[in-house]
């Protein structure tokens, strides 16, 4: 589990509903049954216009992505991958299916697959880049919705206010009213701002970062199974691999190695 993600949410939460409290009054005056149909309903109203219907169901399994990290880091592919080109210099690369039940990455799986089935560089890389750039291009979909998202709340919930205005201007002949009025005409303000800056803008931007992240690791584990077709050296792949590192978490690497 991703915890930053779960404790900048937990506390974003709290911050705001601690406000409320300590501001008197307790959280009834802030639930209002209308603004909440307005401004959630109508953002969802958009997202249905603006995005094909399995989109917008699949953005939950994408958004996901933001709360767990299922990724090995650069420096443990690394030395997966000096460990199987160890193999597969040793043993060849048939030998390398002995491993593959220690793999819990499909992905590797299935490179590791093509790799001991025969398969040229060029085939290996051509597969596993086209499943690279699909993965990419739905976590791109992903972002978009979040951000759409992100602009339809507030604007919908400036529409519930001028709602509420409305409805309170026909009532000034009623003094009692016009305070009551007007802050449930705030209320959708406050819940669009609150979907759009606690959940959907934070979300979309963690959503990139891990698409990034995806993309950089499968693109270190396709150059390594190309190593392995070529049937480079365990040092010399791991020179081509650490072409990914940071130069400081290079020298780290080289020290640990040396070591």
């Amino acid at each position: 589990m991703d915890i930053a993600t779960i404790v900048g949410l937990i506390l974003g939460i709290a911050l705001v509903l601690g406000s409320i409290a300590l501001g008197g009054g307790g959280l009834g005056p802030f639930v209002n049954v209308p603004s909440m149909m307005i401004t959630i309903g109508g953002s969802i109203s958009a997202l249905l216009i603006n995005f094909p219907l399995k989109n917008v169901l699949g953005v939950f399994g994408v958004v996901r992505k933001c709360f767990t990290t299922q990724l090995p880091s650069t420096q443990d592919v690394i030395e997966r991958f000096s460990e199987l080109a160890t193999t597969a210099r040793r043993d060849g690369l048939l030998a390398l299916e002995n491993q593959l039940d220690d793999i819990d990455d499909p992905f590797l799986v299935r490179g590791l697959e093509m790799v001991m089935s025969g398969s040229t560089k060029e085939e290996v890389t051509a597969i596993l880049e086209t499943e690279v750039n699909y993965v990419e291009q739905r976590h791109q979909t992903g972002k978009k919705i979040l951000d759409a998202t992100a602009a339809a709340a507030p604007a919908f919930g400036m529409i519930g206010t001028l709602i509420g205005l409305v409805q309170m201007l026909r009532t000034l002949d009623d003094p009692s009213q016009i305070g009551v009025g007007m802050a449930t005409a705030l209320l959708t303000t406050l819940y669009g701002a609150l979907i759009a800056n606690l959940f959907c803008i934070p979300l979309a931007g963690k959503l990139e970062a891990r698409s990034q992240e995806e993309v950089m690791i499968r693109e270190l584990m396709i150059s390594g199974l190309g190593a392995l077709v070529e049937g480079l050296p365990p040092r010399n792949l791991r020179e081509r691999l650490q072409a990914y590192l940071s130069p400081s978490n290079r020298d780290e690497d080289q020290t640990a190695e040396a070591a």
